[in-house]
C-alpha cells in the first residue's frame, strides 16, 4: 500500500512538480486547495504526510492541526517556503523538513527521498506483527523474575500476556529470542498500559542500534504487510568526536530524528545509534550519539584514532533514520563532559548554538575544527 501525502497549495506548478515527484516515489497525492478542506481531511483521514505552501493562507493552522489530529500526530510534515523565510517560526509550526522556493525536481526529489524513509519508519512503528515467545521481564526493584508471553510484537514494544497480581511497576528488562534466531535481546522496557484481563503492553526504551537493526529485520520478515526500506543514505563526515559527529548532507533528518549510522574506515566498521540535535536543510545536521557503554566508547575511540593516523582517509558514511522521537521515549541530551572532566567541545557547541543560523553555526565550528586541528598537531 503506497504512503499517503496531503498537499494544500494552489500554485499550479508546484503542484504539478509535486505530483511528478511523489508520483515517482511511490507516494499518493490528496491536493486540497484550501486550509478548510484540508483540516477536514486531517480529522479523518491518515496521512504520513502533510505538505503546505506557507504562502496559503490558513497554511500554519493546517501544520499545526497535524500535530493535534490523533491519526496524523506523527505525520512528516513538510513546509514549502520562500528562500529568505524565517526558518525557526517555520519549524516552531510543525515543519520537520522545509522545501525551498522555487521548486525543482531535483530539489524536490532530494527532499522527499530523505521525507519518505522517515514515513516509512512512522509507518513502520505502527505495525504490530502477532506473535507467541517466552518473554522473562526482570524487576530490580521486585528482585524477581516474571516469565510471560508475547501476543504481538512491535518495533517499539510488545503486548504479553501477564497474570495482574504478578504485574511488578516501573522500569524492567525484557530478554527473550527472535523466532528463527538464536542470539537473545535484552532491551530496557516500562508498563506502557493495562488491558482489562491478562494482557498488558511493555514499551520499550532507548533501544541500542544493534537491537533495533536485528527487530527491523524480523519485523520486514514476518509481516506480510512490510515494504522494504529505502537504503540508507550516503553522506560525509565533517567533525567527530567521542560524543557526537557533524555530517554533510543536502537533505539533513529534523531534530529529534533517531538515527543509526554506519561508519566504515579502513578495516573497521562500527554502527552507532543517536538523535539528531541540530538541523541545517542543505547543509547538514549534528548528531549527538547516545550510547554511552564503555565497549561503544572504546569503538569509537579506535575509529577516530585510525582517522588521526591517517589524515587522507575518506571514511564512507551512511546514515538511516530509526524515527521521530515521542514525548515518552524522548533522549536527554548528554553532559558534554568526558570522564576525564573536560568538555566534548563538539557536543557543547551542539548544546549551545543549536538555535542560531547556519552560517553562524558553521562559522563556529570551523573555527572549532582549526583549534582541534592545531592541539592534535
Amino acid at each position: 500500500m503506497n504512503l499517503k501525502s496531503l498537499v494544500l497549495c494552489s500554485d499550479e506548478k508546484i503542484v504539478r512538480v509535486l505530483r511528478r515527484t511523489l508520483g515517482d516515489l511511490d507516494i499518493d497525492v490528496e491536493l486540497c486547495n484550501t486550509p478548510e478542506s484540508a483540516l477536514r481531511k486531517l480529522s479523518r483521514q491518515r496521512f504520513e504526510a502533510i505538505i503546505a505552501d506557507c504562502a496559503e493562507l490558513g497554511a500554519a493552522e493546517v501544520l499545526r492541526s497535524a500535530r493535534n489530529a490523533p491519526c496524523n500526530k506523527q505525520a512528516i510534515a513538510v513546509a514549502i517556503v520562500a528562500a529568505d523565510a524565517a526558518l525557526r517560526s517555520v519549524f516552531q509550526i510543525g515543519a520537520h523538513f522545509v522545501l525551498f522556493k522555487p521548486v525543482s525536481s531535483e530539489r524536490a526529489k532530494a527532499s522527499f527521498r530523505a521525507a519518505r524513509a522517515l514515513m516509512k519508519c512512522e509507518r513502520r512503528r505502527n505495525v504490530r506483527v502477532p506473535v507467541q515467545i517466552p518473554v522473562v521481564i526482570r524487576n530490580s526493584q521486585a528482585g524477581a523474575n516474571i516469565k510471560v508471553t508475547t501476543t504481538d510484537l512491535s518495533a517499539g514494544g510488545m503486548a504479553v500476556d501477564i497474570p495482574k497480581r504478578s504485574r511488578p511497576r516501573g522500569a524492567c528488562q525484557a530478554v527473550f529470542t527472535l523466532p528463527g534466531t538464536n542470539k537473545a535481546i535484552e532491551l530496557s522496557a516500562e508498563f506502557a498500559w493495562e488491558g482489562n484481563s491478562s494482557q498488558a503492553g511493555l514499551r520499550f526504551l532507548n533501544v541500542s542500534s544493534e537491537a533495533a537493526h536485528q527487530l527491523r529485520e524480523w519485523l520486514q520478515r514476518s509481516s506480510p504487510d512490510a515494504e522494504p526500506d529505502d537504503p540508507p543514505i550516503q553522506c560525509q563526515l565533517t567533525d567527530l568526536s567521542l560524543g557526537g559527529c557533524y555530517l554533510a548532507i543536502s537533505s539533513p533528518f529534523p531534530v529529534s530524528t533517531r538515527v543509526t549510522l554506519l561508519m566504515r574506515a579502513a578495516d573497521l566498521e562500527l554502527r552507532v545509534a543517536g538523535v539528531v540535535r541540530v538541523m541545517h536543510p542543505d547543509r547538514g545536521m549534528g548528531v549527538e550519539f547516545t550510547q554511552t557503554t564503555a565497549q561503544h566508547r572504546q569503538s569509537l575511540e579506535k575509529f577516530l584514532n585510525v582517522l588521526t593516523e591517517n589524515r587522507n582517509l575518506s571514511p564512507e558514511l551512511l546514515v538511516e533514520p530509526e524515527g521521530l522521537e515521542r514525548e515518552e521515549d524522548k533522549i536527554a541530551q548528554q553532559s558534554s563532559e568526558r570522564p576525564d572532566g573536560t568538555k566534548d567541545p563538539l557536543l557543547e557547541l551542539f548544546h549551545s548554538h543549536a538555535a542560531v543560523s547556519a552560517e553562524s553555526f558553521l562559522a563556529e565550528l570551523r573555527q572549532q575544527r582549526g583549534l582541534t586541528a592545531h592541539a592534535s598537531a
